[in-house]
């Protein structure tokens, strides 16, 4: 198994290139998925599992330091501990200012960080962002259970408008900020653009939302510890907390995706969202990503498997 993933992270690593832009269609995205590694996720199984899943997706990513790329750490938002992020821009000097990705980490709202020690994740992320014509920054925010609902969203408001003041002198576009989250992470996004109270500016101060594997509406959500630690544990409360009439109101364009192999929740609260978004003529983009774990459909993410990120810049892009 280590021969033929050092094997496949040469071929990839080699490979990495920009390809041209692709319209997204909706629907099953065949898996480009390494056999080896697809076959070891599927003995993990539906299940969230990132240490053994980064286990096989560190072998296919770069380490720093990294080519071409200049990192900026630590940019502090606000005065808590967790309120910093990281700016990932070409080290060569470009002419016109480039889309801003915006990374919102998951952890099941009580963990996650936006990189943990030495680990590839989530500069890969970034290093795709840069790579393919645009900024990259790496945000993290406030954790439950000492930190509830909406402690989340208001770091994410915090953050959007330090970029938008700031990013123009990393090269970037304070009007072309998209924001990019993965399960918690997307969750966070989808409450930053439902609730209008969050919003950095009017309409959100963002050109567009990706969020992957994310909970949209907590009053239909499995009841589980982490959804407890942050919305709370009166239910009667969870209709007002929802995203999802406040989606259905929002001009943001908005790209949804789920793994193949994610828990069942994450498939039900995704498609629950774009069935409405869908009822209000704003049907978005669903991929279903196959051959993917929840973990893994980030993990990939800087490598040749393209299911995600040519639609992601396509989104971008268009």
């Amino acid at each position: 198994m280590r021969i033929l993933l050092a094997a496949a992270a040469c071929l990839w690593l080699a490979s990495c290139g920009t390809p041209p832009p692709v319209s997204i269609a909706s629907g099953a995205v065949p898996s480009q998925v390494p056999p080896p590694v697809e076959a070891q996720l599927r003995q993990i199984g539906r299940v969230v599992a990132p240490p053994p899943t980064a286990a096989l997706y560190a072998p296919l990513q770069q380490r720093e330091p990294y080519a071409g790329v200049r990192v900026l750490r630590d940019q502090r938002f606000g005065a808590d501990a967790r309120h910093l992020l990281d700016v990932f821009t070409p080290e060569a000097a470009t002419g016109a200012r480039r889309p801003v990705l915006v990374f919102v980490h998951g952890g099941a709202f009580t963990g996650g960080a936006r990189r943990a020690g030495d680990s590839p994740f989530y500069d890969n992320v970034m290093l795709w962002a840069v790579k393919n014509g645009m900024v990259g920054v790496n945000t993290t925010y406030r954790l439950a259970p000492q930190h509830p609902w909406p402690a989340a969203q208001e770091d994410l408001r915090d953050a959007v408008a330090w970029i938008r003041q700031n990013i123009a002198a990393h090269g970037g576009d304070p009007g072309r900020i998209y924001l990019m989250g993965h399960s918690a992470g997307a969750a966070h996004v989808a409450q930053y653009i439902g609730h209008a109270q969050f919003h950095a500016a009017p309409g959100g101060g963002v050109a567009g939302a990706i969020m992957l594997s994310g909970i949209f509406d907590p009053a239909t959500a499995q009841v589980n510890p982490p959804l407890q630690a942050y919305f709370g544990t009166d239910a009667g409360r969870y209709p007002a907390m929802s995203a999802l009439p406040g989606m259905v109101r929002s001009r943001v364009p908005m790209l949804l995706a789920f793994a193949e192999l994610d828990p069942s929740d994450f498939h039900e609260q995704t498609e629950q969202a774009r069935g409405l978004l869908c009822e209000a003529r704003r049907c978005p983009p669903l991929l279903q990503l196959q051959g993917h774990s929840h973990m893994s459909e980030v993990y990939a993410i800087n490598t040749p498997d393209t299911a995600l990120t040519d639609a992601i810049r396509a989104f971008v892009q268009r």
